[in-house]
């Protein structure tokens, strides 16, 4: 008797599906549940696999992939696997990110014996639900899949629910059901959109009249409008970046972002005035954002602690437009779409105020009214042209810790990030994607002078190391496959995912990590529960002056903070195999950071033939200068 081979199985429905939506990467930790499927998808040859070391870092390679190609997914099995990808995925629908958690479990069959014998098989749980009940709350849908004439539909609704919702969605399906025959894939997987209605139409023209109203209520002294835009991650996760950019070039107005949207659209525009982050902002961007421009238009921005830098709200003279609907000042509009809201604005400021009407130089306006401010340029461009040279900093590359003159190369957290902007601006020709983690690399790296696309980073679930696992994503997404990754991680946040470096080695991405090591420090941690320890830095004298060593008992650092020191360099030599170069290096002064920068614009040097591990030695004492509002006076303390 001669097999017939079903023309679909559940697996091959599946792959079919992540093909569909043009995902080419599948990341993940496989396991004798899912041995099935994965088969089925290399058979199929469309979606290749990406195992990596752990869950958590396929996670973050899906998430990151999904922020740039618009969703990713990631497969492990059930429990073990599921419950270390479930962090990963609290992070992607905290932060608006569309990923399929693929979770393979035990099959039908051993499901019947555990409910008729109590009898358990491999990663079972007492509670049948326990893996679909946590991941209910991180994700729009969440599906078991244990009959496969129900799978399509199961699998159309989810994915068409991570679509339209641009949130993580769930799958769970049963060993045995893998090669079980279903449907055919018919209709394409489409986002679902709310409709637009006449009652929409009328809510969306209530908005942009109270916009324009609180435009009109704040003149500045000379009596014409000074609004200014901050584009925030919306306009990101919904793709509006062309309508930002028709936006701000038809009506010429002002526009910051906010550290999540950083480089949504070309950061060469002229409108653009830098990243707001509240009292972390370079004082420039906040003396624009917050003393000229007389009102503040938030698109797509979120109000989190992290992009309002220490403020605790906005004011009644902001317009906040996110989450499906608009605030302007006092009154709110439910029902607003960012899609529709941002061309109707644009056409209300353009009839308004004419073509490029809301134009400003706010710096020869201050000049002209009231005189250049202390240490600021009277001419907006000569502020722009600072922002591109210094990173917006502000300070040199020199060590700021006093009576130090003998290491007056040292590394700082502002210096470095200085220093690779001008590589970033003038010395290489590479694209680059730069990846920021948590903390102080984020601060830091957050006004960095980037072109559209080339800045990602976690801003509000903020899982330390996530940049690490991210950059595989980054690497591989059709989109910026061109560009090398650039990651900037903490030091105790690389030893949460440094084998993620290892998927680097073995798919030969010639990203280059910067590890931050600040002495083997959790120093964001500190300046967040005991800021003065910061402020004895210029008295600190040589306690700490070594970046490799200092205690907490050498410098009064809380003991929970410090960390067992790693040489992070030498991890590459872990990674490398003979057809799998790997490198690290150590650098602690200016000096050594330019020669490194200029061997990564030789294509013969050895070091760009695989992933670069850079330690960064800083001062356990320094801290970007972004910060400085947190650390009090010395007199303070004293």
């Amino acid at each position: 008797m001669i097999a017939i081979i079903p023309e679909c199985t559940v697996a091959r429905y599946l792959a079919l599906r992540l093909a569909e939506l043009g995902i080419t990467h599948l990341f993940g930790v496989p396991g004798n549940h899912l041995g099935p499927f994965l088969t089925t998808l290399r058979a199929e040859g469309d979606v290749e696999w990406v195992g990596t070391p752990t869950e958590g870092g396929a996670g973050q390679a899906a998430d990151a992939y999904a922020r740039i190609h618009g969703v990713g997914a990631a497969a492990v099995t059930y429990s073990v696997g599921a419950f270390n990808l479930l962090g990963a995925c609290g992070g992607a629908y905290v932060e608006q990110v569309p990923l399929v958690a693929i979770n393979a479990s035990p099959p039908y069959e051993q499901w019947q014996n555990y409910r008729a014998l109590g009898l358990f098989t491999s990663h079972m749980s007492p509670r049948p639900e326990s893996n679909l009940d946590v991941y209910r709350q991180v994700t729009v849908d969440a599906q078991v899949i244990s009959n496969p004439g129900l799978a399509p539909g199961q699998i159309d609704a989810a994915l068409t629910a991570c679509l339209s919702e641009r949130r993580p969605v769930y799958l769970e399906v049963m060993e045995d059901l893998w090669d079980e025959p279903c449907a055919e894939p018919e209709e394409p997987i489409l986002r679902r959109e709310r409709p637009f209605s006449t009652r929409n139409q009328a809510m969306l023209d209530n908005a942009v009249h109270a916009i324009l109203t609180l435009i009109e209520e704040h003149p500045g002294p000379d009596g014409r409008p000074r609004p200014i835009v901050w584009a925030g991650e919306e306009t990101d996760r919904f793709d509006l970046g062309g309508q930002l950019t028709d936006l701000v070039e038809a009506t010429g107005v002002p526009y910051c972002t906010t550290v999540g949207a950083k480089a949504v659209i070309d950061e060469d525009q002229p409108q653009f005035h830098g990243v707001y982050n509240g009292h972390a902002s370079h004082p420039d961007v906040h003396w624009i954002f917050k003393d000229w421009a007389t009102c503040r238009i938030g698109l797509g921005a979120w109000s989190t602690s992290k992009n309002l830098g220490g403020e605790q709200c906005v004011g009644t003279d902001w317009v906040m437009a996110a989450k499906g609907g608009v605030s302007v000042g006092t009154s709110y509009f439910p029902d607003v779409q960012l899609e529709q809201l941002l061309p109707a604005l644009q056409d209300a400021l353009v009839k308004g105020y004419g073509p490029g009407g809301l134009a400003a130089d706010y710096y020869a306006e201050a000049h002209a009214h009231h005189g250049a401010p202390d240490h600021r340029p009277a001419g907006l461009e000569h502020h722009r042209a600072s922002l591109r040279v210094s990173g917006g900093s502000g300070v040199s590359g020199i060590s700021r810790v006093s009576g130090s003159t003998r290491h007056a190369e040292r590394l700082t957290y502002d210096g470095v990030f200085d220093r690779i902007n001008h590589f970033l601006g003038h010395e290489t020709r590479q694209d680059w994607t730069v990846v920021s983690d948590a903390a102080f690399s984020l601060i830091g790296s957050m006004n960095l002078s980037l072109p559209a696309g080339g800045f990602l980073s976690q801003v509000s679930w903020l899982s330390i190391g996530w940049s690490v696992g991210a950059a595989t994503g980054a690497a591989l997404a059709p989109e910026r496959g061109a560009a090398r990754p650039m990651v900037f991680v903490g030091d105790g946040a690389f030893q949460e995912t440094c084998q993620e470096i290892s998927t680097h080695t073995r798919l030969g991405l010639r990203s280059v990590v910067f590890v931050m090591d600040n002495g083997h420090f959790y120093g964001v941690e500190q300046m967040l529960v005991h800021p003065s320890y910061y402020a004895e830095r210029d008295t600190a004298g040589s306690a700490a002056s070594d970046a490799s060593a200092g205690s907490a008992d050498s410098d009064r650092a809380d003991f929970y903070n410090v960390l067992h020191p790693w040489h992070y360099d030498r991890l590459a030599a872990v990674f490398a195999g003979k057809k799998t170069p790997a490198n690290g290096v150590a650098i602690a002064s200016t000096s050594e950071l330019d020669a490194l920068l200029a061997r990564l614009t030789d294509p013969t040097d050895p070091v760009n033939a695989g992933p670069l591990l850079v330690r960064v030695h800083l001062h356990r004492h320094d801290y970007p200068r972004a910060m400085a509002y947190k650390v009090p006076k010395p007199s303070a303390t004293a």
